[in-house]
């Protein structure tokens, strides 16, 4: 059987479930048909971050609306995917092997991070999904490494669902969605497509210096930090397949890449 890819998802605003229209939505309703069927996903979302790393273990985890002042229906929504257990203690145990204690977690739920665009890809929530909290105050290189250390998984047919946001400026979206796409989303949203596909990983972990208008596209990095997990789960020097690019709102690059 193949390996799992690990991937890099852009989540966006929690409105992309409702939000047919959205380039991203559309692609992300199809998106199943780009792997194969995995037995189980590890999502990672910046929605949970704890100080250490923390799996979510119950057996079924509930919905969590992390979020407010968005459409009742938005709050209707459910994903209820099973958890997996196994899979946690599979995670907690690949981490220890790298010198990185973690702890299991039986109340956690899904966030918006996991949640909605998993309600795309997977709509019969069949899969068993384990959640892992995010350190993204640890940097990049972290993340990285974290992501070396789950790469086992893509042999037991796990998907390793990186979920955030290419460019996540929320001060600077334009809400109406009519507004062209901004000069500095693009500039960055290029330049990672271009490290990527050069396998630059020493610019890219550090980007925050060398990335064109980084601090303007992440205020704070927590959305781009799951991409560096899916990035140290690949084949090292392998370019990852851009399999999505569009924008939402203007400013919010809703770019994802698959690593092989």
């Amino acid at each position: 059987m193949p390996r799992m890819p690990s991937v890099f998802i852009s989540h966006g605003s929690p409105m992309l479930a409702l939000e047919p229209e959205l380039a991203a939505h559309q692609f992300l309703s199809g998106a199943a048909a780009l792997w194969q069927k995995p037995k189980a996903i590890l999502a990672i979302s910046p929605h949970w971050e704890t100080a250490a790393p923390v799996i979510g273990s119950s057996p079924q985890p509930e919905t969590v609306y992390d979020f407010y002042g968005f459409p009742p229906p938005l709050y209707r929504l459910t994903y209820p995917a099973p958890g997996a257990p196994d899979l946690a203690e599979r995670v907690r145990g690949l981490l220890a092997r790298s010198g990185v204690p973690a702890a299991l977690d039986q109340e956690q739920g899904f966030d918006h991070g996991v949640w909605s665009p998993l309600r795309l890809i997977y709509p019969d929530a069949e899969i068993p999904v384990a959640q892992l909290s995010m350190q993204a105050h640890l940097g990049t290189e972290y993340q990285y490494a974290m992501g070396r250390a789950l790469a086992p998984l893509r042999d037991d047919n796990v998907l390793i669902f990186c979920s955030g946001t290419l460019t996540h400026n929320l001060r600077e979206m334009d809400r109406t969605g009519r507004a062209p796409v901004a000069d500095w989303a693009a500039a960055f949203t290029e330049w990672v497509a271009d490290e990527l596909a050069a396998r630059d990983d020493e610019a890219l972990l550090d980007y925050r210096r060398q990335a064109p208008a980084a601090a303007r596209n992440h205020p704070s990095d927590e959305h781009l930090m799951p991409l560096f997990i899916a990035l140290g789960a690949g084949a090292p020097g392998v370019p990852p397949e851009r399999i999505h690019a569009s924008y939402a709102y203007g400013t919010q690059s809703m770019d994802c890449y698959r690593f092989d």
